[in-house]
């Protein structure tokens, strides 16, 4: 006899949906984590009475009432909407593109007169089968918009110039010939009030965890406690590599606190200047509204990505989807794993799309 049915590897957002919902069914879990907190990517870590969303900002938005509903069963979210800002040169610019970034940028205050500068400029610049992503972003937007708001950002985003990334990378941009800052187009969206900790602790409520365990150090002994396991890590690291090694660019943070209330009045500032090291400043208090005399301020690096260093975005061309086919098929074979989460099925989620995946697999596992 097995002493647990279930061993969830990582304590992310995938795995304690799964685990809530396999105990909810009468199973008993263990959840493992190489880290030293529960929560994954969503982690926040209180500095001065700030939630500090440690890895990164995580704005929860959806368009599915269902996942809504039931992220809030765990804890009420705040009406938090995201609008971000962009700023090149001293300049700002409201994101995404809509009528105030068009005003900010050409002075024009009518969607007629800022459609004709975007035709004028796409048809002046822009060319009928886009070779990279420079030319590619030229067709949707025009050369200002590129300019000033995508290629710097894009640039250090990637470690490339936009004329060796794909085209494909940007498939649509958001335009919007009103004037509407709501980043999000999703009808729910929010932030947990007091933080994404409060939903991991609702979920993880009443089932055994175990922190700072790596279960690459003892696979073989950690999967023997279980019927199953429930694999949320990367997906290349599970088959020792065997097809090949996949990519990823990583993210490096600086948290600076600040004997200030107020650094920029916004949650999330882009920096679109590539000369400028880091892409954005988060400013953790707004997510919140928070009134704290002091602040928190996040100053976040994109970075190549290397063996030991943290995996955030999965590089999707079409070498590395070769590799991830060929781990597919050998997933398909492991009859005891379910693999879950942005690393082990190497694609970008947000997180309703997480949530939306976990009770996905949690039905095909209870053939409900």
């Amino acid at each position: 006899m097995k002493e647990y049915d279930y061993l969830i590897v990582g304590a992310g957002l995938f795995g304690s949906v799964f685990a809530y919902e396999a105990n909810k069914r009468g199973k008993k879990c263990l959840v493992i984590d190489r880290r030293n907190h529960n929560g994954g990517n969503i982690f926040c870590e209180n500095m001065n009475g700030i939630n500090v969303h440690k890895y990164g900002a995580h704005i929860f938005h959806t368009n599915n009432k269902k996942i809504w509903e039931y992220v809030n069963q765990f804890v009420e979210f705040n009406n938090y909407i995201n609008s971000p800002i962009a700023k090149y040169k001293n300049k700002l610019y409201n994101l995404p593109f809509n009528m105030n970034t068009f005003y900010q940028m050409w002075g024009v205050s009518t969607p007629l007169e800022a459609q004709g500068v975007l035709k004028h400029q796409i048809q002046k610049y822009g060319v009928s089968k886009p070779r990279n992503l420079e030319e590619q972003a030229i067709n949707l937007v025009g050369k200002d918009i590129y300019e000033i708001l995508i290629k710097g950002y894009t640039e250090k985003q990637w470690g490339r110039k936009a004329i060796e990334l794909p085209p494909f990378i940007i498939k649509r941009l958001p335009v919007r010939f009103t004037y509407d800052n709501n980043y999000f187009n999703d009808r729910y969206q929010g932030i947990p009030i007091g933080g994404y900790n409060s939903l991991t602790k609702g979920l993880l409520n009443g089932i055994e965890v175990k922190l700072n365990t790596d279960y690459f150090d003892d696979k073989n002994y950690l999967d023997s406690l279980a019927r199953k396991t429930v694999f949320t890590g990367s997906v290349d690291q599970y088959f020792a590599y065997k097809e090949g090694q996949l990519e990823y660019r990583s993210l490096d943070f600086e948290h600076i606190k600040l004997d200030i209330d107020n650094f920029q009045g916004n949650a999330v500032v882009n920096y679109t200047e590539y000369e400028i090291p880091y892409t954005r400043i988060i400013e953790h208090k707004h997510f919140e509204f928070g009134e704290q005399p002091t602040t928190v301020i996040t100053k976040e690096y994109p970075s190549e990505w290397k063996m030991g260093s943290e995996p955030y975005y999965p590089i999707n061309n079409s070498k590395n989807n070769k590799i991830h086919g060929a781990y597919r098929l050998l997933e398909g074979r492991e009859k005891n794993v379910i693999f879950g989460g942005r690393l082990a099925k190497y694609k970008y989620y947000d997180m309703h799309q997480v949530v939306a995946a976990a009770l996905s697999s949690i039905k095909k596992e209870f053939r409900e």
